[in-house]
């Protein structure tokens, strides 16, 4: 009689083990995340970050407003607002068909529990001469152009992160938050500015899916080829992943001041990683960022985290319209949410896997 009791008693503990398994290997990844990547905050007596500081502090843009080189830059979209979320998407000039699908999903929320959202294009200039009257004609149509007076291309996209910072300290200094987004992002607005307004840390905010160690690309043959006399170091600085990250105007205003001092070869995001740790403040890591991730949808798991990667169109159409619908989730649908998240993303991965192999096979077997 004692036998089945015993039994029961070894499959509940069987069962338990397995629950609690699965739910390490599901999660274990982030958790580990936020612990490793919180990196410690950066020390700043020494003379220098204090001078950067100093100098962001007291940072006065007007007189120099008539020596920016901006091709379209509706500096009158952010006068005398309060904007709490500033949204800057980096955008290639051609896509505009994409602007427009931003425009009407996630970028047309304009406020968030009472507090203004100003979503904003980042562009440089296309080679084309047609490309560039679409551009005017849509600039003043929306009125949420910037535009940098470089030639967009690979090689001058932290050209235009320095043009968005640049353009953020002088015409937009009251913005309170900078969300800087890829144009193939989902962004959950609401969720993002909940987690902000629940923050205690007002000043050195630079938030987003920290990378560690990540090394310099010194390929010649690479677009993002790094020559080791631009950056000697072996590794780079902790940074926020680029394709979406959020920092207080102050830290915009603390890039803006070092940026010269870093050459433009780097990657965009590690340009700001870079500009952000000279000048004493420390990225702060969120799994809730996706980075170059692309995460299975699921309703309450889209209400929960803030970003997606590499959204087609009519994903963005489809998830965003049952996103922002209906009430909001509870925990136990929030929790639910997050594991079928997890468990499509990594089935999706697993196929991806899957036909790359066969595809290698099929071109292995032609050769």
């Amino acid at each position: 009689q004692l036998t089945p009791c015993r039994l029961r008693t070894h499959q509940w503990c069987f069962i338990l083990f397995n629950v609690l398994l699965f739910h390490v290997l599901l999660f274990g990844a982030d958790l580990l995340e936020e612990y490793f990547l919180r990196s410690l905050p950066l020390s700043y007596t020494d003379a220098k970050t204090l001078e950067i500081r100093e100098r962001a502090r007291k940072l006065h843009m007007d007189p120099l407003k008539a020596n920016l080189s901006f091709t379209i830059s509706n500096a009158a979209t952010c006068s005398d607002r309060e904007i709490f979320l500033l949204v800057l998407v980096c955008s290639s000039p051609e896509n505009r068909t994409r602007r427009n699908v931003i425009r009407q999903t996630w970028g047309n929320v304009t406020n968030a529990r009472g507090y203004t959202v100003l979503t904003l294009f980042a562009l440089g200039k296309p080679a084309s001469v047609t490309t560039q009257l679409e551009i005017n004609e849509e600039a003043e149509k929306h009125r949420d152009i910037i535009e940098g007076s470089f030639i967009d291309s690979p090689k001058t996209q932290t050209q235009k992160m320095l043009m968005s910072v640049e353009w953020t300290v002088t015409f937009c200094p009251q913005a309170r938050y900078i969300l800087k987004t890829d144009e193939d992002v989902f962004v959950g607005i609401p969720s993002l500015a909940g987690f902000l307004l629940s923050l205690t840390q007002l000043e050195d905010v630079y938030i987003g899916r920290v990378i560690h160690h990540a090394v310099p690309d010194r390929a010649p043959q690479s677009q993002g080829f790094v020559p080791v006399h631009q950056y000697p170091e072996e590794f780079y600085p902790d940074y926020c992943d680029g394709s979406a990250f959020v920092m207080s105007q102050d830290v915009a205003r603390k890039v803006y001041v070092v940026a010269e001092e870093v050459p433009v070869s780097v990657p965009p995001d590690v340009f700001v990683g870079i500009c952000a740790g000279n000048a004493g403040v420390t990225p702060i890591h969120s799994s809730r960022f996706s980075g170059e991730k692309h995460i299975s949808y699921n309703r309450c798991c889209y209400k929960f985290i803030f970003t997606s990667s590499d959204m087609k169109e009519d994903e963005l159409f489809k998830d965003w319209k049952e996103t922002s619908g209906g009430g909001d989730c509870s925990l136990l649908e929030t929790y639910y949410g997050l594991v079928s998240c997890k468990v499509l993303t990594y089935i999706d991965k697993f196929k991806q896997f899957n036909l790359d192999r066969i595809k290698n096979e099929v071109l292995h077997f032609a050769d």
